[in-house]
């Protein structure tokens, strides 16, 4: 990092302790006061959904052929009807079945109809939730944008976006257009980041900023049936344990039992139980749940300071720490206290570093 990153930090305080937050061995086994006080800074069972650093991690675990891939994604449409009582994906235009379960390499299969093993509604509804999730990648990105004039941002997140894709996803010709204009608009931010890229064709990002592409709505399910599920799910632990002979407990110090794993939750579960809203939750599983969202919340905090490090941008950090709020649900942000003058502050920084960026580079 440059002098002048580490001078105009409006973070850089908070550097060693993120550190510290980084070596921890396991997100799960980190113990912070910063949770108990409210520190900013210290989301049917069958419908619990993966973290994103958990389905990252069973993706690269595991390749499998896309043969393999294709086949399981049409099993899992036949059971999804099953399930719901229903022939097809689609009546009267609405959709009948859920498809957040499957990951984006199935639902590349279905939409491209591998294999020829899927019929055209269930290839709409399909390329339906990929777009449901472009979308939510970009959008944490494009608030930000919007709070900050920072058009960077919102390109870099569309990049990444893309270069996630499969293999076979990345061999189309509507990858290769769609990441070739996202390019050319992201090296064009790295130039003036104030400035919004124009007449790029087929750029998705520009529409999106100007609000000309209505994205796919949200569909964001109930926050009382993701406690019920979760309650499931710790409960399906317990008996898990007791089937073993150990009591399931939730401090990682215990010598004795079988520790509970909240790793595969995502932060809105683990809000449900850190809120607990319907009292479905004990004292030391709510405690259990706010170590793992500081941990994550720190993490995430931690990238954001690495990537101002590593640049020499002190502005990074501001910006990370506001994609991560944009990207937070209601119930996420009411269980770390992340509040809109958490925000704020953060947005006066930022705008604060660029003004005296500007006055440093003349």
């Amino acid at each position: 990092m440059t002098s002048i990153g580490t001078a105009l930090n409006p973070y850089a305080q908070v550097g060693s302790a993120y550190a510290r937050a980084a070596a921890t061995p396991s997100l799960a086994s980190t113990l912070s006061n910063d949770t108990a006080n409210n520190d900013p800074l210290g989301g049917s069972a069958t419908n619990l959904t993966l973290s994103e650093a958990a389905r990252a991690q069973l993706a690269k675990a595991s390749p499998i052929d896309f043969t393999i891939v294709t086949n399981d994604a049409r099993a899992t449409l036949d059971r999804l009807y099953t399930a719901a009582g229903v022939k097809g994906p689609l009546v009267d235009g609405k959709t009948t079945i859920d498809l957040s379960t499957l990951d984006r390499r199935s639902l590349f299969a279905i939409s491209t109809n591998n294999g020829g093993k899927f019929i055209p509604d269930e290839q709409a509804v399909a390329a339906g939730e990929l777009k449901q999730r472009f979308d939510a990648a970009l959008a944490p990105s494009l608030a930000t944008t919007r709070l900050t004039g920072d058009y960077n941002v919102s390109y870099k997140a569309a990049l990444d976006y893309l270069d996630g894709a499969s293999p076979e996803e990345k061999a189309t010709a509507t990858w290769a257009a769609q990441r070739a204009a996202v390019l050319k608009g992201y090296q064009a931010t790295q130039q003036d980041p104030t400035v919004a890229p124009k007449g790029i064709p087929g750029d998705p990002v520009a529409p999106a900023l100007a609000g000309t592409v209505t994205p796919t709505p949200n569909k964001s399910r109930d926050f009382g049936d993701i406690a019920s599920d979760v309650r499931g799910f710790l409960d399906r632990q317990k008996s898990e344990a007791a089937s073993n002979g150990k009591e399931l407990v939730y401090d990682p110090r215990r010598k004795t039992g079988q520790l509970a794993d909240l790793s595969s939750l995502d932060n809105r579960s683990l809000s449900a139980i850190t809120l607990n809203q319907d009292n479905r939750f004990s004292g030391e599983e709510i405690y259990a749940a706010k170590q793992e969202l500081s941990a994550r919340t720190r993490a995430s905090v931690l990238d954001a300071l690495k990537q101002s490090q590593s640049t020499g941008d002190p502005r990074q950090l501001s910006l990370g720490i506001l994609k991560a709020y944009s990207s937070m649900s209601s119930e996420e942000r009411l269980a770390t206290n992340w509040t809109p003058e958490f925000q704020d502050a953060a947005i006066k920084n930022y705008k604060s570093t660029s003004t005296l960026l500007s006055m440093l580079r003349g």
